[in-house]
């Protein structure tokens, strides 16, 4: 990665950072309506994509359909991500015999998630996105491309609800037990 491009990520993380901080300050975890007939389109184009886990392997991100998915999307400079990824992970292991994944998008590069992925030790997988994961996020509703930002998705393939900023768990088992 070449200077430009290292300065062009280091301000485009710097937004971000304060994007989200100010909306998690602000909305702790709040919903975003996705309208109904947006829905199939940004489910199609999650399935529709391949991306490689943190350590470079490539999975079709199909493999998900026909299961409840909860869709993270993340990024290792985000506070409020950061803090919610020891309860993501402890969600993950609950829900694992029950047919509901949990999986992280990552908004950043593959050495950056590799890395905190092995510092972190989190065990549900995470997937590579850069900075396309913000403009799959909006597909979702997420029009400022905050973060955190998580979808989660009946076995249906239809979008049950969106949580922009960090995750409120109470309210989220809820979602997960009306599945």
């Amino acid at each position: 990665m070449n200077t430009t491009n290292k300065i062009v990520l280091a301000v485009v993380a710097v937004i971000a950072i304060g994007a989200g901080a100010t909306l998690s300050k602000k909305h702790d975890s709040q919903t975003v309506a996705a309208p109904a007939a947006d829905i199939a389109g940004p489910v199609a184009a999650l399935y529709g994509q391949s991306m490689n886990d943190a350590s470079g392997a490539p999975h079709a991100l199909s493999q998900w359909k026909g299961k409840a998915v909860l869709v993270n999307f993340w990024a290792p400079w985000c506070g409020p991500c950061v803090q919610e990824m020891p309860e993501l992970v402890e969600l993950s292991k609950e829900l694992a015999g029950k047919n509901i994944g949990v999986l992280g998008i990552g908004i950043d590069s593959p050495t950056n998630i590799a890395q905190f992925a092995d510092k972190y030790r989190i065990s549900y997988p995470l997937y590579v996105a850069g900075m396309s994961g913000t403009d799959l996020s909006r597909q979702f509703g997420n029009t400022n491309g905050g973060l955190p930002f998580t979808v989660l998705i009946g076995a249906d393939g239809k979008v049950r609800k969106t949580y922009l900023g960090r995750l409120k768990f109470a309210e989220l088992r809820a979602d997960l037990a009306a599945l």
